[in-house]
């Protein structure tokens, strides 16, 4: 495979850009390849090699690259502008359509991006609550702000210290951390800070390290112990919004949260973010309230345009019950590879996210960090050389769209039982 093209954009990359890129996991060793062109289930970088894609830009593209319905409808905004600074009809429609599907959520404030939405839905819950902490799980991302940015610790309750260079540890003190699928550690966080903590908030699945699939009731035990204790609970769906289920991992598993952040699929591949939840939390925001939220590029057009392009194609394409199935069928078969070759690895994902784990099946982030990282990447490597691009990672999710095809997958099939061995 030719990659010269790329290899020398890289080197003039590296003069301008951090590290060469404009974020860290687009880092793959020793370069990455430079995309050209994207359509359907396939992409293309500069030197014309041509890739199946999972990664689909890290989840928002379920629709699959180029898909017609989304194309249109932003060519058709943008004949009409692109920014205003002023309230349109579009964040209106958009947000009403989000309101019927999403049972948490009363209200939305529209921002530009998942880091924006979980950001903004913290500040808010504190605002409404008087509280100053809130509990994260050990290994649930919830976008690059300060607070959020704390390494796991090996308790089961844990203070927050930064997990990057240029965040104080003030700006941790009050992010407290538990591991995943361990109600007991949950309950213990909240008993101990109870009269402080204003929310607690989890990805449903865990999915920039997974996926990691919760435990039985163990979603439900999380309600009903916020709800005893007063903690608003937050779902940060940016992963699994629009993708388990129309109404998300909430409406898939069945437990209703108070506050919901929205991303990714919604925006159908343009920038979008959103902070739902009940109208008395909702109320407190500005201008309404007292708890600050702004943004130049809140609502943009061309991003609730082709939002409700993507409702719209999701409702009327049958999408979740075609890709959902396409994710059963693909579990099985690598689930079927693994056993053949009589490897100690395991099949993990929900819905239209699957991985193989190099090691047992994790529960929690510490479980995910025993996997086998080294051979891991030899494998992705090996993979990307057979056309297959996948997430460079293992500890990112692999994504199907709708625009995967059964050759798509057979050839798939067939390159992880080559590449496994």
């Amino acid at each position: 495979m030719n990659t010269e093209r790329s290899k020398k954009l890289f080197e003039e990359a590296n003069k301008v850009l951090p590290g060469g890129v404009s974020s860290p996991v687009r880092a793959i060793k020793p370069y990455p390849f430079y995309t050209g062109y994207a359509n359907g289930s396939r992409i293309t970088d500069i030197d014309g090699n041509e890739y199946i894609d999972y990664v689909m830009g890290y989840g928002p593209l379920l629709l699959g690259h180029n898909h017609p319905a989304i194309k249109e409808a932003v060519i058709k905004q943008l004949s009409s502008g692109w920014l205003y600074g002023t309230p349109t009809e579009l964040e209106v429609a958009l947000a009403r359509e989000i309101i019927k599907l999403y049972t948490s959520i009363e209200m939305v404030r529209f921002v530009s991006t998942g880091t924006e939405a979980t950001m903004g839905a913290l500040r808010i819950a504190r605002g409404f609550t008087k509280k100053n902490k809130f509990i994260k799980i050990e290994g649930g991302f919830h976008g690059a702000h300060d607070a959020a940015l704390v390494k796991a610790g090996s308790g089961a309750t844990t203070l927050g210290t930064p997990d990057s260079a240029g965040v104080p540890l003030d700006f941790t003190k009050n992010t407290l951390q538990v591991p995943y699928n361990d109600i007991e550690a949950m309950t213990s966080s909240i008993e101990a800070y109870r009269d402080d903590v204003a929310a607690v908030i989890i990805e449903p699945v865990l999915g920039n390290i997974g996926p990691i699939i919760p435990k039985k009731g163990y979603l439900e035990d999380i309600r009903a112990v916020t709800e005893e204790n007063d903690v608003v609970l937050i779902f940060d769906e940016v992963i699994t919004g629009f993708r388990l289920a129309m109404g998300g991992a909430q409406e898939y598993y069945g437990v209703t949260p108070d506050m919901t952040t929205l991303g990714k699929i919604l925006g159908g591949g343009f920038h979008i973010g959103v902070i739902g939840g009940k109208r008395e939390i909702m109320e407190n925001v500005s201008p309404a309230g007292a708890v600050y939220q702004a943004g130049t590029f809140n609502g943009s057009p061309v991003s609730m345009a082709s939002g409700l392009a993507v409702i719209d194609t999701l409702k009327r394409e049958k999408v979740h019950e075609k890709v959902n199935r396409t994710g059963d069928l693909m579990r099985i078969a690598l689930t079927d590879i693994v056993a053949d070759l009589g490897l100690a690895y395991s099949v993990s994902g929900v819905s239209s996210m699957f991985k193989v784990f190099f090691g047992d099946m994790p529960y929690n982030y510490q479980d995910a960090l025993r996997c086998d990282k080294e051979k891991f990447n030899s494998f992705f490597k090996r993979m990307l050389s057979d056309g297959i691009f996948l997430p460079p990672s293992q500890y990112e999710t692999n994504f199907l769209s709708l625009a995967h095809s059964q050759d798509d997958i057979d050839k798939t099939i067939k390159a992880y039982q080559r590449n496994l061995k």
